[in-house]
């Protein structure tokens, strides 16, 4: 580090350079989720902005402290549904790692790659403890950033060997094959959304963040014993299929109440069971009984970010990765 008045610039590419495993990842979220569930992260609700004529927009602000890490800072970002038909990236924006000892800004950095990937690290720390652990067959609704990562993430933990997966956009699908046999992973694109729920021990839906769920998913398509990550909050997913949880649990109530009674997302949901903090504290079982219907409806959540920024900021360090400006 050049001083302590310098900040440490990285690119999306850069991130993406020296950024960890995503088994690494998972164990940083893991602990991150520790710390919360154990009432030392320091965590507001983030508040957000929803400009442009499209309702379904929003730019948030996600600040973090997490002292057990080191790790202070805040994410400015951004989804804009409308964006894929420009040509641009659904999700973008900023993160800000500051030093929790002098409060000075120590990086700033793209914050995508980094989304995308803690994402599914949350997604597969709460299938650890709500999916059966001999999961092998996923369905993917959705096959885009978030799709391609929660694959990644549910590898990691889990025995799949079998994908099935639905898009709306041809373009996205094509992109899935190469990943999945990547990861050993044989990847069947199916034309019927029904075929990448039924019949499989994990379901991930990813697409966009809708206020009106277009609820595709129907009552008795999720097989008993099955679990699911809703990264779209409950967009594809009608009233009647979420009815049939046994469990329902989410990565933060303080913020999925925010969602449900201010924003009005989550609306004639399940109650909530646990957060994803009870679960990894043990402070409440996950599964239970083969037979349980599981969902996370997880937000996504700053003390992800957060426990993951010191990471790759530590590397581009060590690396000498990228530019250094002046305050």
């Amino acid at each position: 580090m050049s001083s302590s008045q310098e900040l440490l610039y990285l690119n999306r590419e850069q991130v993406a350079a020296v950024g960890p495993t995503m088994a690494e990842i998972i164990a940083a979220v893991e602990k991150g989720f520790v710390e919360l569930g154990s009432g030392r992260v320091e965590m507001p609700p983030k508040p957000g902005i929803h400009p442009g004529e499209g309702e379904n927009n929003f730019i948030h602000a996600m600040p973090a402290y997490i002292p057990a890490m080191r790790s202070a800072g805040v994410k400015w970002v951004s989804g804009f549904p409308g964006n894929q038909a420009k040509g641009l990236p659904y999700i973008t924006g900023l993160l800000i790692l500051n030093d929790p000892d002098t409060g000075i800004p120590l990086a700033v950095m793209d914050c995508t790659w980094i989304t995308a990937m803690r994402t599914g690290a949350a997604s597969a720390i709460s299938a650890r403890h709500l999916a059966r652990p001999e999961s092998s067959k996923i369905g993917l609704l959705a096959c885009g950033v978030q799709g391609h990562t929660n694959l990644e993430a549910m590898k990691a933990l889990f025995p799949l060997k079998k994908v099935m997966a639905y898009d709306t956009s041809a373009e996205q699908s094509r992109k899935l094959p190469a990943f999945g046999a990547s990861l050993g992973l044989d990847v069947e694109i199916v034309d019927d959304p029904r075929r990448a729920v039924t019949g499989c021990d994990i379901v991930v839906t990813s697409g966009p963040i809708l206020k009106k769920p277009h609820a595709t998913i129907q009552a008795g398509w999720l097989d008993e014993g099955a679990f699911a990550s809703l990264v779209d909050f409950d967009s594809y997913w009608s009233r009647d299929a979420l009815r049939q949880a046994d469990k329902w649990t989410t990565d933060h109530l303080g913020q999925y109440c925010f969602y449900r009674d201010r924003l009005g997302y989550f609306q004639q949901c399940p109650e909530v069971y646990a957060e994803l903090g009870e679960l990894v504290t043990g402070k409440k079982p996950g599964r239970q009984k083969p037979g349980e219907r599981t969902f996370a409806a997880n937000l996504g959540l700053a003390v992800d970010d957060m426990a993951v920024a010191p990471l790759v900021f530590g590397r581009a360090v060590e690396e000498k990765i990228g530019t250094w400006v002046t305050l």
